[in-house]
């Protein structure tokens, strides 16, 4: 399982984003699974990363599933006209 850091913005995205590539090449199993448990600071680019990550993932032959997205972060994405592609699995975590 893939977590997200606590903090996911602009100038850490780059980072994170390769991370999180590196982390999915690895994964043995036919899902990735990403836990956003510990996501409290983010923005917009936070989509743009889960969305690039995505499609590594399906590029792989594997799919992505997230766990305990934000609601402010689901509710960006749904602003965005995204949030179908961004497959949640369990509970959304509260706004903090």
């Amino acid at each position: 399982m893939l977590h997200l850091p606590d903090t996911l913005v602009h100038s850490t995205a780059t980072a994170c984003l390769a991370g999180l590539l590196q982390s999915a090449r690895a994964e043995p199993t036919a899902s990735v699974t990403v836990d956003a448990s510990d996501l409290v600071r983010f923005d917009s680019t936070a989509l743009a990363v889960l969305l690039e990550l995505r499609r590594a993932v399906l590029l792989a032959g594997k799919a992505l599933v997230l766990q305990a997205l934000p609601s402010r972060l689901s509710d960006l994405a749904r602003l965005y006209g995204i949030a179908a592609l961004l497959p949640v699995q369990g509970a959304v975590a509260p706004v903090n």
